[in-house]
């Protein structure tokens, strides 16, 4: 077990001699859908995670889509820091000196090793990681049980291939998916003498859904309920920003409506997909306790954003700040934290985990970073913590669309395209978002007060409304 010293702020720490191993898991594209938080995926083993762990159930991440959230992540500044709005921007054409996550790992004595997508595909970042020790690890080679890629789809366009469900045999062996985990295990077994931070990145669920057929066949079309406000496409909703939903879908159903019977079987899917995942992620889990490194490893799930399935007619993550969207899953297991088993409610930030991590493993954090540690809500879960969650939205990869605040109590944003407007949401109350209270006169101190937050957000970053 890990030896643990206080320090001032009630964070567990260690000494250098027992700094922890750090298993970090990613996931692509996964909303809220596991089971330990009320969703309909089937994930025992994510479930099993978060009860030995903290669960963290109001999560969000500081841009809905995949490279700006990751490099957000992995740098510990907010996107209108980065500088990165799109998902072709390099963060460091900007910034070379800048430490990543597992760059500061690197640079104080550990492995760093990376598995799958963790940047975001195609852009990597070779001073994060151990590239000698990476290289020199052999991976075991499967049998493959399925054809991959699937014949014919270079030739396809992206909305051809984008909402098809994709049905593998056996375990998928073969998919890309199965190889990160293995490679992941390949990684434990050679390196367990040595302190290590892995980071295993998975695809799945992002479209096209995957998932071998065993999976499928946990979920019943027929048992499926569609959204309350689900429709064919992209829908503003009466009373609500034109701004607050961009009119055409970027990931499934791109360019065509959803049917209903449609719908039914792309969410089937996902949550297949999801589970699949969480197979995989059960495989690495597995093996760290096989081979005895749990008690001397933190453990950390995360997904990069949310989604949208059929929500507003929204079937993809990009173009809205709505919960689904920047919403995550978000557990922490640190051995011998005395938050272990239980939830906590307040709000954080995906730029939170680099502080974290760093400090829970007692490590000299580098200038600049934008978030907070989370060790006291380690520790202690319910304790106080009024630290709001902001997030934006770019449509062009340039301009910001749209800026949101989340707090205990409200989701607030403000847009300025097409033409300005403004989105107050009560999601304990309302937990579909369809009201929106933003002109109600019973609510004007409140959407004052989180204008000026959004404002003071604004002006630290300078960036005019």
């Amino acid at each position: 077990m890990l030896r643990w010293f206080l320090f001032w702020c009630g964070l567990a720490a260690v000494a250098a001699a027992d700094r922890p191993n750090v298993l970090f898991l990613i996931s692509d594209d996964m909303r809220v859908e596991p089971g330990c938080y009320g969703g309909r995926a089937k994930t025992p083993n994510l479930d099993r995670l978060a009860g030995e762990g903290g669960r963290f159930d109001r999560a969000y991440v500081q841009f809905p889509l995949c490279n700006p959230s990751r490099v957000s992540m992995l740098t510990g500044r907010y996107p209108t820091t980065t500088g990165v709005l799109g998902n072709r921007d390099r963060f460091r054409d900007e910034h070379p000196d800048w430490v990543t996550l597992p760059q500061c790992f690197r640079t104080q004595g550990y492995l760093s090793l990376a598995s799958g997508k963790i940047f975001h595909g195609g852009i990597g970042d070779p001073p994060s990681w151990s590239d000698e020790a990476m290289a020199a690890v052999r991976v075991e080679r499967r049998p493959a049980q399925t054809e991959w890629p699937l014949p014919g789809d270079r030739a396809r366009s992206k909305a051809e291939r984008s909402d098809r469900c994709i049905v593998l045999e056996g375990n998928g062996d073969g998919h890309p998916e199965n190889r990160v985990a293995d490679r992941a295990i390949a990684f434990l077994r050679e390196h367990r003498d040595h302190r290590f931070f892995l980071v295993c990145g998975f695809v799945q669920p992002h479209s096209p859904p995957t998932a071998p057929k065993r999976f499928y066949d946990w979920y019943r079309t027929e048992d499926i309920v569609l959204p309350g406000d689900f429709a064919a496409r992209p829908a503003v909703p009466d009373g609500f920003p034109e701004g607050a939903i961009r009119p055409r879908n970027a990931d499934l159903f791109i360019g065509r409506d959803a049917s209903e019977e449609e719908a039914r079987r792309v969410i089937q899917a996902y949550l297949a997909a999801v589970s699949w995942t969480d197979w995989n992620i059960g495989r690495v889990l597995d093996e760290l306790t096989r081979l005895g490194l749990e008690d001397d490893t933190i453990v950390v799930f995360w997904s990069d954003h949310g989604y949208q399935l059929g929500e507003k007619g929204k079937w993809s993550k990009a173009g809205s700040l709505f919960e689904m969207g920047t919403r995550v899953p978000f557990i922490v297991r640190v051995p011998g934290a005395a938050g272990n088993g239980r939830s906590c409610p307040r709000v954080v930030e995906a730029i939170d985990i680099y502080p974290t991590l760093a400090e829970l493993c007692g490590l000299e954090l580098p200038e600049g970073l934008e978030g907070r540690s989370l060790g006291p809500l380690v520790e202690d879960p319910s304790r106080e913590w009024d630290h709001p969650a902001f997030s934006v939205w770019s449509e062009d990869g340039e301009t910001l669309k749209g800026v949101a605040i989340r707090t205990e109590k409200w989701r607030y944003a403000e847009f300025s395209q097409p033409r300005k407007g403004r989105l107050l949401l009560d999601p304990a109350d309302d937990p579909g978002e369809r009201r929106n209270l933003a002109d109600r006169p019973e609510h004007r101190e409140a959407v004052d007060t989180l204008h000026r937050e959004l404002e003071a957000f604004r002006s630290r970053r300078g960036l005019s409304e």
